[in-house]
């Protein structure tokens, strides 16, 4: 969106805020809270100086982190609901944005198969919402632990501290995923409660087998609890005639207890917007509790007592809201065509990977995510590919004329698989980079990606 068309567009927006407001009537400002244009253009000015201390998270040329910029009609919106600041704790502080955050609750638990009857609500991010499902499932099994893939997010380990509930970590395939026969020996120890299941790990974007996985938990008597906090809008691939994924692990969303996901990744939401939902509303009894002075606008049931956080913001449930109308949750022409993009992107790199002599894949992409390292000309040694991967990863983003910023992931030798006997392993680990490719537009700008690597390793090794 062009700068003059967004700014245009807030003014409006804007505007017709004030009219609203304006039916209120006037009043004058505190002079401790009014806004001195001369002292706030100031304050902006420096904090713009600050800004420049960043890497270009907007821009395809950064591939680095999980780092997505918000789409602007997200942005709009946030900044109209916010010149109300509502509080989606409660209808007395968020009536109609809490009725948005409702809609747009509804619209994902359908996506993921999970119909009318679910419960479920916004969150500041993908950490809480797996709080509170882990919560839950303590709640149900509080003599139970869970259990979750090495590759799993670490979220997971520490909600286990918190929550004081055992975790067993369950080894991974060379692709990352969950192995089901070490699941198999897990769930026969009768000490699991709830499996967690990883639709997109942040290293390598791996997809757990979760049609797989079902079956082994139900015949346990095990629930199964589905960490999207990455991958989840991936989900809407599979309407499509070519859903460039494997969509059964997330068709068998449907049939898993909970699930997290976060519109503050592939949702185009700003910070901080997660999601968790529940197939079970009965589960909304754990969280029952009474408050003197809230919850008396409305004999409905508020959101504030079917979370674990109690403010919430009330614009990030505006600003998902206006996004989903403006693209909604549909493969084609809607949020669908985003996440394609960035998938195309990801096989595309792929690709050029594949074909290069220098550089090897560490995993076939699952999503938008892929991480490779370059071959030392010389004999192929943890170390040297370590060190390598380290001066590629400096020089691409010190490049004065077509900077590139990648990231960096630590792997072991069982995530290489047979590619993993070919390296001499003088240290326990080594350094690749990695790429998350979560703009559409990155898809144009693979080729120069990929030509400023190159370029990097002719450098370092001509």
């Amino acid at each position: 969106m062009e700068r003059d068309t967004f700014n245009g567009l807030q003014r409006k927006s804007l505007a017709q805020l004030d009219d609203w407001s304006l039916s209120f009537g006037t009043f004058t400002p505190d002079d401790s809270v009014a806004m001195r244009r001369a002292d706030a253009a100031d304050v902006l000015t420096r904090l713009n100086v600050r800004l420049h201390d960043n890497f270009p998270f907007h821009h395809p040329r950064y591939a680095g982190q999980m780092l997505k910029p918000p789409h602007p009609i997200a942005m709009l919106a946030y900044q109209t609901a916010m010149q109300l600041n509502p509080n989606n704790h409660a209808l007395d502080g968020g009536a109609a944005t809490s009725h948005l955050e409702r809609e747009v609750v509804a619209r994902l638990a359908s996506m993921f198969g999970y119909g009318d009857a679910h419960l479920g609500h916004l969150t500041a991010g993908g950490t809480i919402a797996n709080l509170e499902a882990l919560w839950v499932a303590r709640s149900l099994h509080p003599d139970k632990g869970i259990a979750v893939s090495d590759q799993a997010h670490y979220t997971h380990t520490r909600a286990g501290e918190l929550l004081q509930m055992p975790v067993v970590l369950v080894d991974s395939d060379a692709a990352g995923r969950m192995r089901l026969d070490a699941l198999q020996q897990v769930l026969a120890t009768g000490t699991v409660g709830t499996v967690v299941a990883t639709t997109g790990t942040t290293g390598l974007g791996a997809v757990d087998p979760l049609h797989e996985i079902l079956p082994l938990a139900r015949e346990a008597g095990t629930r199964v609890h589905v960490d999207a906090a990455y991958g989840g809008f991936f989900s809407l691939l599979t309407q499509a005639s070519d859903p460039l994924i494997d969509p059964r692990p997330f068709l068998a969303i449907a049939e898993s207890d909970s699930v997290v996901v976060d519109p503050h990744k592939h949702g185009l939401q700003p910070y901080g917007c997660g999601s968790v939902l529940f197939r079970d509303t009965s589960v909304g009894r754990f969280y029952k509790h009474d408050s003197p002075y809230t919850y008396f606008t409305s004999a409905d049931l508020h959101l504030g007592e079917i979370t674990l956080e109690c403010s919430r913001s009330g614009a990030a449930a505006a600003a998902f809201w206006a996004t989903l109308e403006f693209l909604p949750l549909e493969s084609e022409s809607g949020l669908g065509s985003v996440l394609a993009q960035c998938r195309r992107a990801a096989l595309r790199w792929s690709a050029l990977l594949r074909d290069s002599e220098r550089f090897q894949l560490v995993a076939e992409p699952e999503l938008d995510i892929l991480a490779f390292h370059a071959l030392p000309t010389d004999v192929a040694t943890a170390s040297a590919i370590s060190r390598l991967t380290d001066e590629l990863f400096e020089r691409t983003m010190t490049d004065a004329d077509d900077p590139v910023f990648l990231a960096k992931l630590v792997v072991k030798p069982n995530q290489l698989g047979e590619r993993a006997s070919s390296i001499d392993w003088d240290t326990p680990t080594i350094t690749v980079l990695r790429s998350v490719l979560m703009k559409p537009e990155h898809y144009d700008f693979v080729p120069r990606l990929h030509a400023a690597v190159e370029r990097a390793l002719q450098r370092a090794e001509p």
